[in-house]
Parts: structure tokens; C-alpha cells; sequence
């Protein structure tokens, strides 16, 4: 074919590409057209997406184009979070679980000097999400589970120098709901004894302790972009830090457990110039340092088409972060009439959350129980969850797991049995808002006329 012919058909190709694209954002109009709410029978989620057209748009692009695997809307994301985050370094994944392992193995790696080893304990907090926990234990390492407090449902600082051993090697604390964990003195604990931290920020996109961006405090951060969270690639997640030492050895274990660190769009000799210039023992030919694996990884990669998604869902974050504290404070001021028998969020005043949800604990005097609540929300269209696996230890997966409990766990057992939460996610709008609030008064009219 003709240079010529070729310049057409590259022509007609972007032309049609342009249309398709234009008929992406039509057809957004016309089959994810918002639908009028009606109090009762509508539901309003806890959860959920929050998209327009330009989400649908990248995500057609990326399938036009079928890089499929990290590419350039992959590079982006990674740019544009990274910036958002004030982190140097920004490691995809496919799953805010996958995050959580990659973040606890690349503690393990074989290539890290001072790495945790089997045998090793990790403070944790009991009141988790069970991947959190679950990769500690899947590395051979012991969780030391420390109670919440109740309020913030972060683990009780006040209690990490009570659970410190010699064996303790790491501290691994998730911002719970989006709250912060009181970040200053996990730090000023951890520089103590010389530990490792990881902080799960799967909930905490945008929370803020001292200014700083959770997940910037520890060694490693980690992510979920699954539908429920701040933002979402359908699933996804990221492990971040500024420590490329640690960002190499994520890499690594996230793709197979290869060396080879020229990334994705490389020469044929690799950007380094020496890809086929590696020993193996066992061979004395040159090794292809593409096959070259130095860790016991996986393969956790995300996808371009997830990438596409997320780079347009970033434009929305900030927004995202603003309706979600609009949301919380207005259930806040309106809710603290029933503080007697409901047990309100608390955070520090250091801290600005980026709230995931609206926590609430049915207190010891109401006369109702959490279940009573919950059912009549259900009831009146309004979706509840509870807070995660509330004591892990009682969940029958983790009954029998090897740990060590640091004091007791009295709060988190509070929240095994009275704890549930609300949304305040961006796709809430005020009649939602208002049709919770009035139900909330409605339930409160009902016990005092039963009373």
C-alpha cells in the first residue's frame, strides 16, 4: 500500500473514531438518563457509581484502540493519581485487595535487606476489612489485633505500645469510613521501635491528617477503585509510596514476580540496552531478563480500559470529595438530636475525611436494637451495611487463625453487634438526603408513641 493510501485510510479511520466517540456521549444521554426519585419507593444506595459520558467515552477509546494491557491512559492515571496523592510513585492493581498483598509481600521480598520474615508479627487493627488481615497471614506473618475505638473505628493508639513485642516488625492501619487514624503517633510509635507501616486508604481517597494525604505517612498506601469507593474502574486498585526501592519490589511481585524493570513500551533490547545481558546460574548462555524472576509474585495488573475509566473519574474527584462531607455534615447536625441513644461519628479535629459512609452504634440505653433500625431503613427503601466484619476473630473463616490479641476487644464486639452505617457517596441528591433524615424522625416518632 501507498504512503498515500495509507494517509486515507489513517484519515477515515480517525474520522469514523471521532463519530463512534460522538455517538458514545448520545447514547450516555439517552440510556443513563437520571431517574426522578420518589421517597418509599426509589432506593437510595449507599453506594455507587457516579459517571457521565466521558467515562464511557475513554473506555470506547481504550477498546479502540485495544492496547487492553497498561498503555498510554494507563501512564496517565498513574501521572494524574500520583499528583493528586503527592506520591512519588503509583503501582496499579486490579483489586484494593490485590493492593493489600502487594503492599504486605513487598515487605516480605526476598531483595529487601531488612524484610519481614515468617514468624514476624503486624499490629492490626481487629475492626478491619478482611483483606486487610488476610494478606498477613497469607505472608506466614502474625496480626497482633488491637481494639477499636468507638466513634472513629480506627484502631486505639493509646494501645500500640501495649501490644509492641520484640517480634513486632510492621503496623498496618486502615483509615476507617474515610476517618483518619490519628497519624502522628502511629508515626512517632513505629520510629521508635523501627517498624514498617502501611496504611489502607481503600476508604480514605482525599482524607487529610495535618495536611498531609493519608496513605503518605507509612512506607506504602494502597487503594481500591472498586464501585463503592471514591472513585471507581469497575474494580482496580493502586499501591503507592515515595520510596522507589519499595515501588520496584511492588512492581515486581504485581507482574509474575519478574525482574525486568523497562516497563510495558520498550525496545527490542529493552530501555536499559541490556536485556539479553543477564547470567543465570545453570546456564552460561545470556539470560533474557524478561524471563528473569527474582520474587515469588502474580499477576495483579490492571487494565488500560480500567485505566481510561479512572483517568476521567479523576477530573471528578474533587467533587466527589466535597458532595461526600456536604453529605456527612448534613446527616451529622441533623442526627445529634438522638445522640442520646445513637453514637455519632467522631474524628480528630487534625484530620479532614473524605467520608466513605456514616457510621452509627446503637447505644446500650436505646430501647430498640440495631436490627430494629436497620429494618425499618431497609424498609423505607434506604440501604445499610454494616461496618465491615465488625471483631474479625468472630467471622468463621478467621476463628482459628494464629495471632496474638493485644488486651481486649470489648469495642470491637460492640460493633459486631450495634455498629451499621449510611451513604453519603456523590450520587446522593437532597430529596435522598432529605427522605433519610425523615425517616430517621419518623422512626424516633414511632418508639416515643410505643413508649
Amino acid at each position: 500500500m501507498s504512503n498515500e493510501s495509507e494517509d486515507r485510510q489513517t484519515q477515515k479511520a480517525a474520522a469514523l473514531r471521532e463519530e463512534i466517540l460522538a455517538k458514545v456521549a448520545e447514547y450516555y444521554r439517552l440510556a443513563h438518563a437520571a431517574k426522578p426519585f420518589t421517597p418509599g419507593e426509589s432506593l437510595v444506595h449507599y453506594a455507587g457509581r457516579v459517571f457521565d459520558e466521558n467515562e464511557l467515552i475513554n473506555g470506547v477509546d481504550a477498546v479502540l484502540e485495544f492496547r487492553l494491557t497498561h498503555g498510554r491512559f494507563g501512564r496517565e492515571f498513574e501521572r494524574k493519581l500520583g499528583a493528586f496523592l503527592g506520591a512519588r510513585e503509583v503501582i496499579p492493581v486490579n483489586s484494593g485487595s490485590s493492593a493489600n498483598l502487594v503492599a504486605i509481600s513487598t515487605l516480605c521480598a526476598r531483595q529487601l535487606h531488612n524484610r519481614l520474615m515468617p514468624g514476624d508479627e503486624v499490629i492490626t487493627p481487629a475492626v478491619t476489612f478482611p483483606t486487610t488481615l488476610a494478606p498477613i497471614i497469607q505472608n506466614r506473618l502474625v496480626p497482633v489485633l488491637v481494639d477499636c475505638q468507638l466513634g472513629n473505628y480506627n484502631i486505639d493508639v493509646e494501645q500500640l505500645e501495649a501490644a509492641y513485642s520484640p517480634k513486632v516488625r510492621a503496623v498496618f492501619v486502615p483509615h476507617t469510613l474515610g476517618n483518619p487514624v490519628e497519624m502522628d503517633k502511629v508515626v512517632e510509635f513505629a520510629k521508635r521501635h523501627d517498624l514498617f507501616v502501611i496504611e489502607d486508604t481503600c476508604d480514605a481517597l482525599g482524607s487529610t491528617y495535618d495536611g498531609k494525604m493519608c496513605g503518605t505517612f507509612g512506607h506504602l498506601g494502597t487503594l481500591s477503585f472498586y464501585p463503592a469507593h471514591h472513585i471507581t474502574l469497575g474494580e482496580g486498585g493502586a499501591v503507592y509510596t515515595n520510596s522507589r526501592r519499595l515501588a520496584r519490589l511492588a512492581r515486581v511481585l504485581r507482574d509474575w514476580g519478574r525482574d525486568c524493570f523497562c516497563g510495558y513500551d520498550n525496545p527490542p533490547d529493552g530501555k536499559c540496552g541490556h536485556r539479553f545481558d543477564w547470567k543465570i546460574d545453570g546456564s552460561d548462555e545470556p539470560y533474557d531478563h524478561r524471563y528473569l524472576f527474582t520474587e515469588i509474585g502474580y499477576n495483579l495488573k490492571s487494565t488500560d480500559l480500567q485505566a481510561a475509566i479512572g483517568v476521567a473519574q479523576l477530573d471528578k474527584l474533587p467533587m466527589f470529595i466535597e458532595k461526600r462531607k456536604q453529605h456527612f455534615h448534613l446527616l451529622y447536625e441533623h442526627l445529634k438530636r438522638y445522640a442520646d441513644v445513637l453514637q455519632l461519628p467522631t474524628w480528630s479535629p487534625r484530620s479532614e475525611p473524605s467520608w466513605f459512609a456514616f457510621p452509627i452504634t446503637v447505644k446500650p440505653a436505646a430501647k430498640f436494637t440495631r436490627t430494629t433500625l436497620t429494618k425499618y431503613l431497609e424498609a423505607h427503601r434506604i440501604e445499610t451495611r454494616f461496618l465491615f466484619a465488625g471483631n474479625i476473630l468472630s467471622q468463621p473463616g478467621y476463628r482459628q487463625i494464629d495471632c496474638r490479641v493485644a488486651g481486649d476487644l470489648a469495642n470491637s464486639d460492640i460493633v459486631l453487634r450495634r455498629t451499621f452505617f449510611i451513604g453519603v457517596y456523590p450520587g446522593l441528591d437532597a430529596p435522598q438526603i432529605e427522605h433519610v433524615l425523615n425517616t430517621f424522625d419518623k422512626f424516633f416518632g414511632s418508639m416515643r408513641s410505643n413508649a
